[in-house]
């Protein structure tokens, strides 16, 4: 009944993003959904942005072994990356008529700057999306009792969730997250309730998890390093997911900068409240049998959560979990394949077709689409990482060589061209060098260097005489007319 149950559920979720697939006409439609989007969707998009395999397994994995010290990045940094870059967009980029990251940096700087953000910004997805991918094989396995391999489930959520994203974009996604975004919360709150009722109410396990140090958020002692690590792992979510294309994607959907800046802020903020309710489930499997789940935490704690469901709930709660979880995972490894294929089609293939027409470029993006989901699919076959491990490390490379000429360029008018390569080749060559050669062991988080390197070097890039193409000072307004010209739509 629980197979029928999910089988019948993606079937569903695979006609209505087909349905919205039947909408789309053109490329605007495909990437930012036509820029027509209401408040409940955009709120529903971008709090679909970061639920999915991180949170729900990632996370309350982390908080069940280290506590709320372990979930600094998520949902703390993510919760505010999303409310910052919810500001930035709406304020600075959603008036360029834009459809990706890469179009600001070639707008303000040149090509090269284009190009070179954009390969950071796109491989930064490998370990996103890998993640998802690698969560949909988790259920899959555990909803079969081992029938279906965790690699077979790999291959086949990949195959269901590109049927309607290769289709529909970022319009079927926007309309599949306001559904899953509704199923999602009344199931886990569902199942938090009747979990609760395992544990004798919420109050105990909360007790319990601040008795055994788990609500403990900042680090204890006055170790610098200890809180510079800290900091690090909050920062790189924070700072490092705000180049990302499908978080531009879903703020700047809206119809409206003001629709923008409040779907990124509720959004976020139901976002940042509703990630506990997994954590609280999952730490709750430590009350209700402290020996099998203690064991199983020190063995994979990412099937916690999904095995106290399979154990401990009629099989009512198991059909709602594990469909609010699958709209989760959906919602969420949709919009990051679309995002970096859309980055990609645009700032790099387009740059070697600048005749096709619109029609033809779409059907480029729908092909740079299946070619990054099987790359995605061959990376989490083969990966050891865990689901939390692969999002962890997916921002660094766009902290240290894309965040700072994002930045610099929409408020500071002297950053050039020049400073903009000095800022993403330090930047990411510091980051990978201190990463090869000292790694683990490093006192300073190797992202946090290459994010200060990004700096100096656009800094001084940008004031030392100008060997490189490319106009220092953009005259003002020079973005908006520039876009105008570019996007007539």
């Amino acid at each position: 009944m629980l197979i029928w149950f999910v089988i019948v559920y993606l079937m569903i979720s695979i006609g209505i993003g087909l349905m919205a697939a039947t909408r789309v006409h053109n490329t605007k439609d495909y990437a930012v959904a036509g820029r027509h989007l209401p408040l409940p969707v955009v709120m529903a998009t971008v709090f679909a942005t970061w639920f999915g395999a991180e949170a729900v397994f990632g996370v309350s994995a982390t908080f069940v072994k280290e506590g709320l010290n372990g979930v600094a990045a998520d949902p703390f940094g993510s919760s505010m990356c999303l409310i910052i870059a919810g500001f930035f967009f709406s304020t600075q980029l959603y008036k360029l008529n834009i459809i990706t990251l890469g179009d600001f940096y070639r707008m303000r700087y040149n090509r090269s700057v284009e190009v070179l953000t954009t390969i950071a910004i796109v491989v930064s997805y490998l370990g996103w999306v890998a993640a998802q991918i690698k969560a949909l094989g988790l259920i899959f396995n555990m909803i079969t009792q081992g029938a279906v391999s965790e690699e077979v489930g790999m291959i086949l959520g990949t195959a269901i969730v590109l049927t309607y994203t290769t289709l529909g974009g970022m319009l079927s996604i926007a309309v599949l997250d306001f559904v899953q975004m509704i199923v999602v919360i009344g199931g886990l709150l569902y199942i938090g309730s009747i979990v609760s009722g395992l544990t004798g109410g919420v109050a105990p396990v909360v007790e319990h998890a601040r008795q055994a140090g788990k609500l403990d958020f900042f680090p204890k002692g006055a170790d610098i390093w200890v809180w510079i690590t800290f900091m690090g792992g909050w920062v790189t979510m924070m700072l490092g997911s705000i180049p990302q294309q499908d978080v531009f994607q879903r703020i700047t959907s809206a119809k409206s900068a003001k629709i923008a800046l409040w779907g990124s802020i509720l959004g976020a903020s139901v976002y940042f409240c509703f990630t506990f309710v997994p954590m609280f489930i999952a730490y709750s499997a430590t009350l209700i049998d402290p020996a099998v789940y203690g064991k199983l935490v020190e063995v994979d704690s990412q099937r916690v959560l999904p095995t106290l469901v399979l154990e401990h709930t009629p099989l009512l709660a198991q059909a709602i979990f594990f469909g609010a979880v699958l709209s989760a995972i959906m919602s969420c490894s949709s919009a990051t394949l679309l995002a970096p294929s859309v980055s990609f089609a645009e700032n790099i293939v387009k740059g070697y077709m600048p005749h096709l027409t619109d029609k033809g470029f779409l059907r480029v993006m729908r092909f740079c689409l299946v070619g990054f989901a099987i790359c995605v699919l061959l990376y989490a076959l083969n990966s050891e990482l865990s689901i939390f491990g692969m999002v962890e490390s997916a921002y660094k490379i766009t902290l240290a060589g894309a965040f700072i000429p994002l930045v610099f360029g929409a408020f500071w008018k002297r950053s050039t061209s020049q400073g903009a390569l000095a800022a993403i080749i330090g930047g990411i060559g510091s980051w990978v060098l201190i990463e090869v050669l000292v790694g683990e062991e490093s006192l300073i988080p190797p992202q946090l260097i290459g994010l200060a390197v990004s700096a100096a070097g656009l800094i001084i890039g940008s004031l030392l005489p100008q060997k490189i193409g490319g106009s220092p000072e953009k005259p003002h307004g020079y973005l908006h007319e520039h876009a105008a010209r570019k996007h007539p739509y």
